[in-house]
């Protein structure tokens, strides 16, 4: 029977962290750390995760900021308002909840926000940093542009401490990454990938998935398909991270494993709810912490 990976309990953890952090700078350097939320229209599931957010930062006590667009704003209008926020000293961080209305290009307003601001590790720079293994290889004037303080996507980002927390061993693991989107999939294979013995990026239509999946030590399923990976497919004390929320036809919250099968392989393994989910904004938070205390070393406040 597998142990649980408590997410709830880890990010609990790592806001406490936070919050100390917050603390002691506010206190050193009379500084507060600010996060910038941009929200645009009314989806309900968008508005309860900014929600959250901001909650968080609440708790932690960090500056919660929000903003609310209307759907029709035009993508010149969020670029300009991104471009204020870059240049407010208030503000350390700055997220744009997803999705957005198709009128407004995505990658554009990613690559807006600065890197140095965004805290949810999507920028060209911050993503070329997992991409890339050495600093040695790049071209001399990628290199000076890129910096060691880069920040991690927030949920791989999770994933990875979640590991480390429950002081699981990946230097010797197999791992096998299910799903290859930009968001869980391929920046999660990069942030393991010099860590681990072995990877394998694969989909939910990979042919043999049966087989490829059965090799991991370390199975992390993101391919959005709802119980797609089932205990005959994990190898007895696998480690299982579930990061998939899918909604079944009776309206319940479930995973991409199927939880009951696979909890009598697995030794370790995330719920859904309260695995991956919470480490999110916790890593969030996180990162918001770290941009404020990085632009105290850079202007030597």
């Amino acid at each position: 029977m597998a142990k649980i990976i408590d997410g709830k309990k880890i990010s609990e953890e790592i806001l406490k962290e936070v919050s100390g952090g917050v603390t002691n700078l506010k206190k050193e350097k009379g500084i507060v750390p600010g996060l910038a939320t941009i929200l645009v229209g009314e989806d309900p599931a968008s508005k309860v995760y900014v929600g959250a957010k901001i909650k968080a930062c609440e708790k932690t006590g960090i500056n919660g900021i929000k903003y609310q667009l209307p759907k029709d704003v035009s993508e010149e209008e969020l670029l300009k308002k991104l471009e204020e926020l870059n240049n407010d000293d208030s503000v350390h961080g700055i997220l744009v909840q997803l999705p957005l209305p198709e009128n407004i290009n995505i990658s554009e307003v990613v690559n807006t926000i600065s890197p140095e601001k965004d805290v949810d590790g999507f920028h060209f720079l911050n993503i070329s940093q997992l991409y890339w293994s050495s600093e040695a290889d790049l071209k001399t004037e990628l290199r000076d542009t890129l910096s060691k303080d880069m920040f991690k996507p927030c949920t791989p980002y999770g994933i990875v401490e979640l590991l480390y927390r429950y002081n699981i061993d990946i230097r010797n693991a197999a791992v096998v990454v299910v799903g290859r989107s930009n968001v869980i999939g391929k920046p999660i294979a990069y942030l393991l990938v010099d860590k681990v013995s072995s990877l394998t990026i694969c989909h939910s239509y990979t042919k043999n998935l049966f087989e490829v999946v059965k090799r991991g030590d370390i199975i992390i399923a993101a391919a959005g398909k709802p119980k797609l990976i089932t205990g005959d497919m994990v190898k007895e004390g696998a480690v299982v991270i579930d990061v998939g929320i899918n909604r079944s036809p009776e309206g319940k919250i479930v995973g991409d494993v199927d939880f009951d099968s696979v909890k009598e392989k697995a030794s370790y393994i995330t719920p859904v709810p309260g695995g991956v989910g919470p480490m999110t904004i916790a890593m969030l938070l996180r990162n918001t912490l770290d941009s404020a205390l990085r632009k105290v070393r850079r202007l030597n406040l």
